[in-house]
């Protein structure tokens, strides 16, 4: 028995928390038009189906409806949200959009994006039938290194438009250095949340030091903008009835490729994982030094999605590295 993964899914690591959410060249996401069912509409038109045989309900997310469209021409896979605009699935499509052009590791093909007549947006994409093992480890480290290798941006560290991680903001504010991406669309967006949304001055301002003073974690180090699927954990990376490698979900951007592993305390990566990787994409100097710096990212929007669980993880990582660096 298979299943389909192509939802929003987040669940949270730890069942004893609340569960979660989860560019180059390319041509815009077209919008669709608005009609009284254009989900339908669509499927009937450009999906090619001249009936639909059957529309299933796919569980798992928190914040999206997810269904499964049968036809007599393919399989569709439909996300809606009735409070939500089309903005978020908008980011989503691009994202799965700029990866699934790399032509390098599977992802779901994003088709429609549009908005719902009685409020509301959704997303029509590809219906992958995926089957209960993640795949082999070694196989999905090469094919995402690869995908690193191929999605490359002009622009700097960025996207074309901003996204969300969970139903966080994600800014993408194109950037010519990576250090100062990281240290304001990252860090900081998260620890100015923090401060705003719990008054927690003191991880705030430790964060702060630690912005401030992130070169010497780079020595030696060229980061080139790489594309990244940018919400890398266990709830969406699957394999497909074939046993091929698929990841879903995106919070895509141009990127340091490390900064990818910063969901890994999450993930379930193993050796073998990491060792492909790197036969594509060899590990720079300091990798290990950056690692937890790649990880705050992630404990700091969990500390601002879920409450106080996460806050010790975060602060733990700002204080280590505040005693490494002797700032």
């Amino acid at each position: 028995m298979s299943t389909q993964m192509g939802f929003l899914s987040f669940s949270s690591c730890f069942p004893s928390l609340p569960s979660r959410l989860s560019c180059n060249k390319r041509r815009p996401f077209a919008m669709a038009a608005m009609s009284d069912d254009p989900i339908r509409e669509w499927i009937l038109s450009e999906g090619k189906a001249t009936q639909i045989t059957k529309i299933s309900p796919v569980g798992g997310g928190c914040i999206n409806l997810a269904s499964r469209y049968d036809t007599d021409a393919d399989s569709f896979f439909v996300k809606t949200n009735r409070s939500i605009g089309p903005s978020m699935f908008e980011g989503e499509a691009l994202g799965l959009g700029a990866m699934y052009e790399t032509r390098t590791i599977k992802v779901p093909r994003p088709f429609k994006v549009g908005s719902l007549p009685t409020g509301g947006s959704y997303i029509i994409m590809e219906f992958i039938e995926f089957g209960f093992s993640r795949g082999d480890q070694s196989v999905l480290g090469r094919k995402l290194a690869e995908m690193h290798k191929a999605g490359k941006s002009s622009k700097g560290f960025g996207f074309d438009i901003d996204n969300t991680i969970g139903s966080t903001p994600q800014i993408n504010t194109w950037t010519s250095d990576w250090i100062e991406f990281y240290a304001k669309h990252r860090l900081g967006y998260q620890l100015k949340l923090a401060l705003d949304q719990y008054g927690d001055s003191t991880i705030y301002q430790r964060g702060q030091r630690l912005m401030n003073n992130l070169a010497s974690l780079f020595e030696g180090v060229t980061v080139e903008p790489c594309l990244l699927h940018g919400d890398l954990w266990s709830g969406n990376i699957g394999s497909d009835k074939n046993g091929e490698p698929v990841i879903l979900d995106p919070a895509c951007y141009y990127g340091h490729n490390e900064a990818e592993f910063g969901m890994s305390w999450c993930a379930g990566f193993g050796g073998s994982f990491y060792n492909s990787y790197f036969e594509v994409m060899p590990k720079q100097p300091g990798f290990e030094k950056r690692r937890d710096l790649y990880m705050l990212y992630h404990y700091l929007n969990h500390y601002n999605l879920f409450g106080s669980g996460y806050r010790s993880s975060a602060l733990l990582i700002i204080d280590d590295y505040i005693r490494m660096l002797q700032v």
